[in-house]
């Protein structure tokens, strides 16, 4: 089911600069995302940008991190259909999500996300902003912030052409305004970050992992077929299950075991995460994943 279309961004094509594409059906693409943290050298592509051609139009799910790559992925589009760009969804209000905004908007294209996104962008987007451009240089080349024009709270059903699409806050999670974007006809459900299985999920201060653990469930209820994460390659729910609600459940564990034997931060630090090893950004985030999740379950203790 799963296949792979030619096409990079170091390629230039008859259309431009083009993303790399993996096809689900002949419905449901996406661009896949390197598994490491943003860079220059990946021009912020580290996150999934998906689309779904529908019989009027397609629907792109993330803006991108910039305004080229947003463009690349365009013209990649319009290498699989001639058919027009109707909504953008952004999954969360991340930069990687929203910065891309800018191209679409500039085609007219409405950008849609969870009201906690929308504020996220009003309030951060400029800082996010600087912080890409210092990364990406020239490739920042055309990036403003465009805030999202729609939003909602919980969800919002869809029908564009003859394609139901549900778009859904299954709760708190990863970052605020995290949202899925659920295809039923299809079973393929573009999740967002609240599914990690390539490289490990990161705790972040505002991250609500309790909430997340629960969150997940909810998804879980749909029992779709195939799931686009946050980042990394489409697969099953079991895989992603595991690399999300069981660390989060595993690591969960851990703090309140240190913190009913009196243990302090340290202990945190030190916990055996060894079985995720493997993923992409280990190094980076395991130890300050097990020290954020201390801290806040030390102070719940305490409210």
């Amino acid at each position: 089911m799963l296949s792979m279309l030619a096409g990079c961004a170091s390629v230039s094509g008859e259309t431009g600069p083009q993303l790399k594409l993996s096809k689900l059906n002949e419905f449901v693409y996406s661009a896949i995302g390197v598994a490491d943290a943003p860079s220059y050298e990946n021009a912020g592509h580290n996150n999934n940008l998906s689309f779904v051609i529908t019989s009027d139009g397609v629907v792109v799910v993330n803006g991108g991190d910039n305004y080229l790559l947003a463009k690349a992925l365009h013209n990649s589009i319009a290498l699989i259909t001639d058919q027009p760009v109707r909504l953008v969804v952004n999954e969360n209000g991340q930069g990687h999500a929203f910065l891309g905004n800018s191209y679409w908007s500039e085609l007219g294209v409405p950008v849609i996300a969870h009201e906690s996104a929308r504020k996220e962008v009003e309030t951060h987007g400029e800082a996010v902003l600087r912080t890409m451009q210092k990364r990406n240089r020239e490739k920042a080349a055309g990036t403003f912030v465009a805030v999202p024009n729609q939003s909602f709270s919980t969800s919002k059903s869809l029908l564009v052409g003859d394609t139901k699409i549900e778009l859904i806050s299954f709760g708190a999670a990863h970052s605020p305004g995290d949202i899925s974007v659920w295809l039923p006809d299809h079973r393929i459900i573009i999740a967002g970050d609240i599914a990690f299985h390539e490289r490990l999920l990161a705790i972040f201060p505002d991250t609500n992992v309790a909430e997340w653990i629960k969150s997940f469930d909810s998804m879980v209820a749909l029992e779709p077929e195939w799931v686009i994460p946050g980042h990394g390659h489409p697969t099953d729910m079991e895989t992603v299950r595991k690399y999300t609600q069981g660390y989060l459940q595993f690591l969960t564990r851990e703090v309140a075991r240190i913190l009913d034997e009196d243990g302090d931060l340290a202990e945190a630090y030190a916990i055996d995460q060894s079985d995720y090893a493997h993923l992409n950004t280990f190094e980076e985030l395991a130890v300050k994943n097990a020290g954020r999740l201390f801290q806040t379950m030390e102070m719940e203790l305490f409210e």
